[in-house]
């Protein structure tokens, strides 16, 4: 349990200077990215909360246009943290809500792209209780920023 109190509450020095050499788009993209693999997590306990799925679809919609309104990102993060709050505490659908609620966040403030990834790492840990798997996770998100940046 150390080490993963010690991955979640740390920055990882390696990742963080990628994310700050990394496009604000490219971020939202990964961030997206990094919070739908976890996702299911939520989904599948909550079929009917549409909250955190709607937080990716708003970000995406920035993506893909590029013009958003505070008030709708603000509302879309703050939705996805109730369903959060909604589902039982160190759960994996916590998490993965969460992980929604501060990918939308990325519109706003591109390091809130951090906020996924650490989020599905955590939704990870509480699923398996398993530090290799989270170690794969997390290298599964820094190979995928950097093929992002490259594409």
């Amino acid at each position: 349990m150390t080490r993963y109190k010690f991955l979640l509450t740390k920055k990882d020095v390696e990742m963080w200077k990628l994310i700050k050499r990394t496009n604000h788009k490219i971020l939202a993209i990964w961030a997206i990215d990094s919070a739908e693999r976890v996702l299911r997590y939520f989904e599948e306990k909550y079929p009917e909360d549409r909250r955190p799925r709607v937080a990716l679809e708003t970000l995406q919609k920035w993506i893909d246009i590029g013009v958003f309104k505070m008030a709708v990102i603000r509302k879309a993060s703050l939705d996805a943290h109730a369903a959060a709050r909604a589902a039982p505490l160190d759960s994996p659908a916590r998490s993965a809500a969460r992980a929604c609620g501060q990918a939308v966040a990325t519109a706003h403030v591109a390091r809130h792209a951090y906020g996924p990834a650490i989020y599905a790492q955590q939704a990870i840990f509480r699923l398996t209780n398993s530090m290799d798997d989270v170690e794969r996770e997390r290298n599964w998100q820094y190979k995928h920023l950097l093929e992002l940046k490259r594409s």
